[in-house]
């Protein structure tokens, strides 16, 4: 048996509505830039109305707006959110979800060991997460071209999917874990989406107290801040990071497993 061309196909329908649900998104964000372009100083304005920590949040104190690559960058944090929130549900999901359908017995007996199920199901995350990227890095780059009649941005948003693609792997990862260690697969999917608004609104509250951005390494939206990124620069520690937090998670499920009894 094919395990990951299993988990491949026990995933589509959703990867497509998320990656549906992404062109959907960009395509309409873009459709609006012309309109946001001729208003020119009037919506650095507007915007400059706006509280600083709404702007500090969303980074539009970072970016001009009425450019291309600021336009795009400016509305970049909805879809991380978006990516973000599917890679924390894909990982947690993937891994409850034999309990859940009641197919636990069916696949983590012999002949196939647990390291080898586990393996093949994080390969599966990954190519899901691959497609995802490549959905939203062709659509970006096709309604970008769509209405960009300057100097051509594509490698800066190659760097933004980039900092995508590590978000969703460590968001991912720590759905996987978390999945993993929690005894009672129907609070999986719930725990990873509460861990995953929790780091976001942390996040959040340290661009409004600045005093606690020591708390910054806490929350995975603080690595790759996306003015910088869009410009190729990653810090070399919050890449590590990532990383590390990646792999760390991922351990975790493959400990929690070997431990856990699957067929009660």
């Amino acid at each position: 048996m094919n395990i990951v061309a299993r988990e491949m196909r026990a995933n589509l329908k959703s990867l497509t509505i998320w990656c549906g649900a992404m062109i959907l998104l960009i395509g309409m964000g873009m459709v609006q830039y012309p309109a946001v372009a001729g208003a020119g100083q009037g919506v650095a304005e507007l915007i400059g109305q706006l509280p600083e920590g709404m702007q500090g949040i969303l980074e539009l104190n970072r970016m001009d707006v009425t450019t291309i690559a600021g336009y795009y960058g400016a509305f970049a944090p909805y879809f991380l959110l978006l990516g973000g929130i599917y890679a924390s549900m894909l990982g947690a999901a993937i891994i409850a979800k034999e309990q859940l359908d009641k197919t636990a017995d069916f696949l983590f007996v012999k002949p196939v060991d647990r390291s080898r199920v586990i393996t093949a199901k994080l390969a599966a995350v990954l190519v899901n997460l691959v497609v995802f990227n490549l959905t939203t890095l062709l659509t970006s780059l096709f309604f970008v071209a769509r209405y960009n009649f300057g100097p051509s941005i594509s490698q800066q948003i190659g760097y933004l999917m980039m900092a995508l693609f590590l978000l969703q792997v460590m968001f991912a990862a720590i759905g996987v874990g978390t999945s993993g260690m929690i005894k009672n697969p129907h609070k999986a999917g719930p725990v990873a989406a509460t861990l995953f608004l929790a780091m976001f609104l942390l996040s959040a509250a340290i661009e409004l107290y600045p005093k606690i951005d020591f708390l910054q390494y806490l929350t995975p939206f603080r690595y790759f801040p996306i003015a910088p990124v869009m410009q190729g620069t990653f810090e070399p520690r919050f890449v590590v990071l990532a990383i590390v937090v990646s792999v760390v998670f991922a351990a975790l499920a493959y400990g929690a497993f070997q431990k856990r009894d699957l067929l009660a």
